[in-house]
């Protein structure tokens, strides 16, 4: 926590509205935090209750609000509700948890896979029956089912809104509820994609995504609203995830917003890409608030999974514009403002028990979470006067904070100001968004409210396309990357005009 405070007028100097604040509660980090042992405190690796109550007055004096994630979908296997009700099938707990006896030949009872591997089944033979465990079988799964769960989950969320947070992060939502009839999953179709996970071979209709867990977010909104309408999105995965997404934000008595794995999971960024993901929100009539997220901490780095090294540059600048083009929330992960690729971990320095086990086969999740490099004349960046959790790898080093504070050019100075060009226009903030073109590589976008009409052109190829018609004397620009000319959009480039009077 002191850490952030530290950092807290760098945050606030790019021009964003918020800081969403990963799992710092107490944990034994077998998942890096979203294994809670105790949702009502901070882990000792990151300060104390005091210095997060520290955090949240000197971001609001900045301005800045502050969310936290919240877990409600499992927790620790050392969290003390899952020690009572592991103990035996009579206690108080004994439902908290989804316990299953087994099969008649002592298998799991259905056939549901771990996100991390394996079967999504433990058996415990205190209780001689399985526990579910969508993820590590050190996060069992919460019955929210539950009534008395759900009120503990709530509860917590008030402990952490009574404290000042402006808002929640709902971690894996969609597997908070379970088909309550463990139904087996039925095999998933052959995309054509190379499936990495186990869980890739099955559709998870039964495990995630229960009707009932609409009541319960419904529970969430009240209590946000008892508080003064703090914000909350919702994280779901899957590649089959729009409907979910939709349901979890539709009205308004559930969530604000819901952001997925479109990008996040993408390894090319093209315009029907882009095109297919922005029409699946339209922006008319009961229209819904997406979020969006090119990089973060469970998808490898935009720019190393969207261009080769010689452009990454270029396409970082790029893909910034188009970031703060879309229609929606704009999430950007710490180090996207200075264009950090994806660093490339050795196997003894991994941590990510899923890219230890997928070794070498996935990039895994480490590679996204290094130190940020605060300064390129020391070994640690400026992270830490000791070996940080992971190493600071040169590529990163050297497009660390300080070099770039000091150049105009720099993408830091660049993402400041896009930031503050979506802050001052309206129409990238709340307008509607029309796609008006998505060819082989040229993206064309307009934002529109009733005052402001934008046009968004991009490039999102390494060679020059002709640029689109338009009068030069009723459209002025806003922002341009990779230098347009009247006539050309060099490889990598874009612009966003305005339409005068």
């Amino acid at each position: 926590m002191p850490g952030i405070v530290d950092r807290l007028d760098y945050i606030a100097s790019l021009g964003v509205d918020a800081i969403w604040i990963s799992p710092f509660f107490k944990s034994p980090m077998a998942d890096f935090g979203y294994d809670i042992a105790d949702y009502r405190d901070v882990d000792p690796l990151f300060g104390t209750l005091e210095d997060f109550d520290r955090l949240l007055r000197e971001a609001h004096a900045r301005g800045l609000k502050v969310m936290v994630d919240q877990v409600p979908s499992h927790c620790s296997i050392e969290h003390p509700w899952f020690v009572e009700s592991r103990q035996d099938r009579d206690n108080p707990k004994a439902d908290w948890f989804v316990w299953a006896d087994a099969r008649p030949d002592g298998s799991p009872p259905n056939n549901w896979l771990s996100i991390f591997g394996g079967v999504a089944w433990t058996w415990d033979p205190r209780r001689r029956q399985y526990y579910l465990h969508n993820f590590l079988p050190a996060q069992p799964d919460l019955n929210v089912h539950n009534p008395a769960v759900q009120a503990a989950l709530l509860d917590v969320a008030r402990f952490w809104l009574k404290r000042g947070v402006d808002g929640f992060r709902l971690d894996a939502i969609n597997y908070a509820m379970h088909d309550p009839g463990l139904r087996d999953n039925p095999p998933a179709p052959d995309r054509g994609t190379v499936r990495t996970r186990p869980s890739d071979f099955q559709l998870p209709i039964h495990n995630q995504g229960h009707p009932l867990l609409l009541d319960f977010i419904r529970s969430i909104r009240r209590l946000t609203e008892e508080h003064g309408g703090k914000f909350t999105v919702a994280e779901v995965g899957g590649l089959d995830a729009l409907p979910a997404m939709k349901m979890l934000i539709q009205g308004t008595d559930r969530l604000h917003s819901a952001y997925g794995f479109d990008f996040l999971y993408a390894d090319r960024l093209t315009p029907a890409l882009v095109r297919s993901v922005l029409e699946a929100w339209p922006s008319h009539g009961d229209a819904l608030w997406p979020s969006w997220a090119f990089s973060n901490h469970d998808a490898p780095r935009a720019v190393s999974r969207w261009a080769a090294p010689e452009h990454r540059d270029a396409f970082a600048r790029l893909a910034m514009l188009l970031l703060i083009s879309l229609r929606g929330n704009v999430f950007l992960y710490y180090g996207e403002e200075l264009g950090l690729p994806q660093a490339s971990i050795d196997f003894e320095d991994l941590q990510d028990p899923e890219a230890i086990a997928n070794w070498p086969l996935t990039l895994g999740r480490d590679g996204a979470r290094t130190p940020m490099p605060w300064r390129g004349d020391d070994p640690f960046g400026g992270f830490s006067t000791c070996l940080p959790w992971l190493p600071v790898v040169p590529e990163q080093l050297a497009l660390n904070v300080s070099d770039q504070q000091r150049q105009p050019g720099s993408m830091l100075a660049w993402t400041r100001q896009l930031m503050a060009l979506r802050k001052t226009n309206m129409a990238l903030r709340e307008g509607d968004l029309q796609v008006l073109e998505a060819g082989d590589a040229l993206l064309v976008i307009e934002r529109r409210t009733a005052t402001q009409q934008l046009r968004c052109v991009f490039n999102l190829a390494s060679a020059p396309l002709p640029r689109p018609a338009s009068a030069p004397t009723t459209w002025r620009t806003l922002a341009q990357t990779g230098n347009p000319q009247a006539v050309l959009l060099p490889g990598f480039s874009g612009l966003i005009l305005e339409k005068t009077p």
